[in-house]
Order: C-alpha cells, then sequence, then structure tokens
C-alpha cells in the first residue's frame, strides 16, 4: 500500500495551489506579492538579519463566506485531511456583518513551521436578514446550491476512512478542493434578486448570487506593513484609509492589516431570453504584519486602550492614527516587561548549562542562560476583521446589528468545539518550560 502524504504538505500543496489561482484571478495580488517581498527583503538587510523565517516567504491567509451549517461542516472535514482546525469564535455582527467566523489553521508547532497557511471561514447568519420574505428567498437560493464537487467528497470521505490520501490522491484531493474557491463571473440568479440581496447587505449577495463562495482574498505577511501601505499607493493599488490593529510599536504584538479596495468586476445575470450585464464587488488584496499572542491579561488592555482610541473616530487617518498613539502609550513596548507583567506569550530555551533544580526563569534570563522569545500570535482580530470586510463591501457603512454572539449554534453547525486560542498558545509556552525541567533533570 502506498504511503499517506502528510498533512502539512497537503496543506502547502494547496495553498500554493490557490496562490497561483489567484494571482490569475486577480493580477494586483501579483504587484502585492512583489510588494511584500521587495520590503521583507530590505526589512531583513537592513537590520542585519542573516536568514529570515523560513516560513515567511510562502504564509498566507485566505478568506471565504459560507452559507449553510452543512457547507461549514463539510469545510470543517475537507480542512482537516490538510492538517487545519477550527480556532476561536468571531462575532462580526457587532460591525453590522451579518455573519461568524472561525480560523482554519494548523495548531502543533511543527504543523505551523511547515506550513502555517490559515483560511478565515464565516458564515452567513440568515437571521439577520431582513425583510423576512427576503430571508426566505435566500433559504432557498441556499437549498439548491452544491458548492463541493463529487471529487472532492470522495476524497474526503476516503482520507476519513483510511487516514489518509497516498501522492495521487492528494494531487486529486488538492485540485477538486480548488474547484470550490474559483471565481465564477456568471450569478446564479436575476440581476432583481442580487439587487434585492444586495440592499439588505453586500456580503449577502456575495455569498448568495454565486455558483460558490470564492476566495475572496489572499494576505502575505510583511515585516513592516507602515511601508507596504505606502508602497501600495505608489503601485497605484487603492489601500484603506488607515492600517487596522494596533499603532507601530517597537515589539509587535497580535496582527496589523491593511487591503487595497475591492474590484469592481463584471458579472452576468440569468434571464428570459438573454443574460444581462453588471457588475460585483468583493474580492480585494490584503495585507498583514503579525507580532507577539497576548494573555488574557494581554488581551484585555488591548481592548480597553483599542475602545478609547475608536472612541474618537476612525473617519480621519490622522486623527485616529494619533488618537491610537496616545491610547496605547499605556501599553508597555519592551519584551521584558512584556514577559514580567504576564501580557504576552514567550518561548524558553536554554543558552548554556543549566544550573540543577527548579528553573527560575527570571533568574536564568538575567545570567544570560536562557533566552525569551514571543509566540506568534497565528489568529484574527474581530475588529480588524471587520473593518476589512466593512471597507471592501462597496457602498457605504452598513447597519449595525446588536451584539450578538451565537457560538453554541455556530459549533453546532460546524458540527465540533472551536478550540481556544488562549489554550494553545499557553500550550506552546508551558510546552517550553517543561522541556527546559525534563533537560535540567536528564543533566541531575
Amino acid at each position: 500500500m502506498s504511503a499517506h502524504v502528510s498533512p502539512d504538505v497537503i496543506r502547502a500543496r494547496f495553498a500554493d495551489a490557490m496562490s497561483d489561482m489567484y494571482r490569475l484571478e486577480v493580477p494586483q495580488y501579483g504587484t502585492l506579492l512583489k510588494i511584500v517581498a521587495d520590503i521583507n527583503r530590505q526589512t531583513a538587510d537592513a537590520a542585519g538579519l542573516t536568514d529570515s523565517d523560513a516560513r515567511l516567504g510562502v504564509e498566507r491567509h485566505g478568506a471565504i463566506r459560507l452559507g449553510t451549517a452543512e457547507e461549514l461542516a463539510t469545510m470543517r472535514r475537507i480542512l482537516a485531511v490538510m492538517g487545519m482546525y477550527p480556532v476561536g469564535y468571531y462575532d462580526l455582527s457587532v460591525a453590522g456583518v451579518p455573519v461568524h467566523s472561525t480560523a482554519f489553521r494548523p495548531v502543533a508547532e511543527t504543523s505551523l513551521e511547515a506550513n502555517p497557511f490559515r483560511l478565515f471561514t464565516s458564515l452567513l447568519r440568515l437571521e439577520l436578514i431582513e425583510p423576512a420574505e427576503l430571508r426566505e428567498d435566500a433559504r432557498a437560493i441556499l437549498a439548491r446550491r452544491r458548492i463541493f464537487t463529487d471529487g472532492a467528497l470522495s476524497l474526503t470521505a476516503r482520507a476519513e476512512r483510511d487516514g489518509g490520501l497516498d501522492e495521487a490522491a492528494a494531487d486529486a484531493f488538492v485540485a477538486e478542493v480548488l474547484e470550490t474557491f474559483r471565481w465564477h463571473d456568471e450569478a446564479t440568479v436575476d440581476a432583481d434578486t442580487y439587487r434585492r440581496l444586495h440592499g439588505a447587505h453586500p456580503l449577502a449577495a456575495d455569498i448568495l448570487c454565486f455558483k460558490g463562495p470564492h476566495i475572496n482574498h489572499l494576505t502575505p505577511r510583511t515585516l513592516d506593513i507602515d511601508a507596504a501601505q505606502v508602497r501600495m499607493g505608489e503601485q497605484g493599488l487603492k489601500a484603506k484609509n488607515f492600517v487596522e490593529g494596533p499603532p507601530r510599536r517597537r515589539c509587535p504584538i497580535l496582527l496589523r492589516q491593511t487591503s487595497f479596495r475591492a474590484l469592481q468586476e463584471a458579472v452576468r445575470f440569468p434571464g428570459e431570453g438573454s443574460a444581462t450585464d453588471g457588475t460585483h464587488t468583493a474580492r480585494f488584496g490584503e495585507i498583514e504584519q503579525r507580532g507577539a499572542a497576548l494573555t488574557p491579561k494581554g488581551r484585555a488592555l488591548y481592548d480597553r486602550l483599542l475602545a478609547e482610541a475608536r472612541a474618537a473616530g476612525i473617519g480621519d487617518a490622522q486623527g485616529y492614527g494619533a488618537a491610537l498613539a496616545q491610547a496605547f502609550a499605556a501599553f508597555p513596548d519592551d519584551w521584558d516587561t512584556l514577559r514580567r507583567e504576564g501580557l504576552a506569550y514567550f518561548r524558553y530555551d536554554a543558552r548554556g548549562e543549566l544550573p540543577a533544580g527548579e528553573p527560575d526563569l527570571e533568574a536564568l534570563i538575567a545570567q544570560g542562560l536562557l533566552a525569551a522569545h514571543p509566540i506568534t500570535y497565528e489568529d484574527f482580530l474581530p475588529v480588524s476583521a471587520a473593518g476589512i470586510f466593512q471597507s471592501n463591501l462597496g457602498g457605504e457603512e452598513q447597519q449595525s446589528y446588536a451584539a450578538n454572539a451565537a457560538k453554541a449554534e455556530f459549533e453546532r453547525d460546524l458540527g465540533a468545539a472551536v478550540q481556544d486560542e488562549f489554550a494553545l498558545y499557553a500550550g506552546l509556552q508551558q510546552a517550553s518550560i517543561d522541556a527546559l525541567r525534563r533537560s535540567v533533570r536528564a543533566a541531575a
């Protein structure tokens, strides 16, 4: 029997295939990749880095939007074949976006290093679509569609049954699953239905009116997002007014994101006798800069300071930037303080022979016998995600919904519980401490 291909390898192949497809569909994405590659090289050279992060050049996250519980549960099964699992729950309704979401990603440290591809996956909340008659139309549209190929479903079931896929099956699996994410410029509803759904919410129209969910952006990771923001403008890409997330810092934390505006793309709507030409706005380009994962204590401080800054208003980019910098002056900006105050997660490794006994982390660091490395944040920020969504839906600011988190319902539709991101980071930190303890005991 042929050996099974590692889920990490399948994930890397899928991420590469997705990137190649999206570059052909959206040429501006190729421009984005060149901008990021140039900035990363220049930043690394300026910092005197002799070898950059091995995963940086291939790191991507994508985003899709699904319509039904069955689609969400099936996507969970498909992504599990690639070693990707649901982490975190995001209620975007608080920002006027009628979806809730999770991030499928690898969770083991070795898998993250192999390829950290993530897929931010949202589920439409039909109960937030008004009026009721339109909600029923949406339900009927979703009942008619099938977004996965027979081949994708068959190979997923085979992987579940056999515990994996061999080389030929793995390549076929990547090709079949890719079809779900492909762009189709022919709508599945007439122009009037599209207009009514778009009036309820542009994102509802994007989810409901096409053959499949189509990838709506792919995001490379940069070492300097402020430089990338400037370079996008120089390359003719219309960027967001400001970078989402925390301000620029000496010690980056969590996640900063920016994007160029979504493209207005030609589509055709079916009709009696002949099709109707129209346009649709959905797909865009995004760049991110990742920093350290914060503890619950650190995240609470971050959320409070961000709320203070946003209370000043976000319409004026320069004013918001000043308010953000002023608010975050209260957030420590050196690694030692972040570690000692328990605001961020760290990985520890020995720099020499450690003395016998229970490791005193701070004493060993002071003696130069132990190094503390911030653990990279692998997830997403609800406000940032909503801000990116909102700015790329076309039209004016959408209506706000009352905060309406529904994690239990989401997990029911998913068919599994989402993992707690804080527990995952705490586990990585504790694993490094446990390894130190084992090495001390072995040397005794």
